[in-house]
C-alpha cells in the first residue's frame, strides 16, 4: 500500500499502485488509458515523480519506477 504523502496529488496513489504491480517501462499514455486520466495530465504528475527521484525516466522517454521509489513502496523512506 503506498503511503500518503502531503504533496501527492490524488491521481498519484493509483500512479504509484500501478507502478508496485506492474513493474515495467511506460508511457504518460499508457498510465493515463489504463488508469482513466489524460495523458497530458500523467505526463505532469510523471515528471514531478521524477523530479522527485521516485521514478526514473529513460532516453526513450519510458518511465519506471527508481530505486528509491521501490525503497519508498516498501516503507524504507520517509514520506517528507
Amino acid at each position: 500500500m503506498v503511503q500518503r504523502v502531503e504533496w501527492f496529488a490524488k491521481s498519484d496513489y493509483p500512479l504509484f499502485s500501478f507502478f508496485e504491480y506492474h513493474d515495467i517501462q511506460v508511457s504518460p499514455k499508457v498510465v493515463g488509458e489504463n488508469l482513466g486520466y489524460h495523458p497530458g495530465y500523467i505526463g505532469r504528475r510523471l515528471r514531478a515523480l521524477r523530479d522527485a527521484g521516485l521514478l526514473d525516466q529513460h532516453d526513450n522517454g519510458l518511465y519506471e519506477l527508481s530505486d528509491l521509489g521501490r525503497q519508498f513502496l516498501v516503507g524504507e523512506v520517509s514520506t517528507e
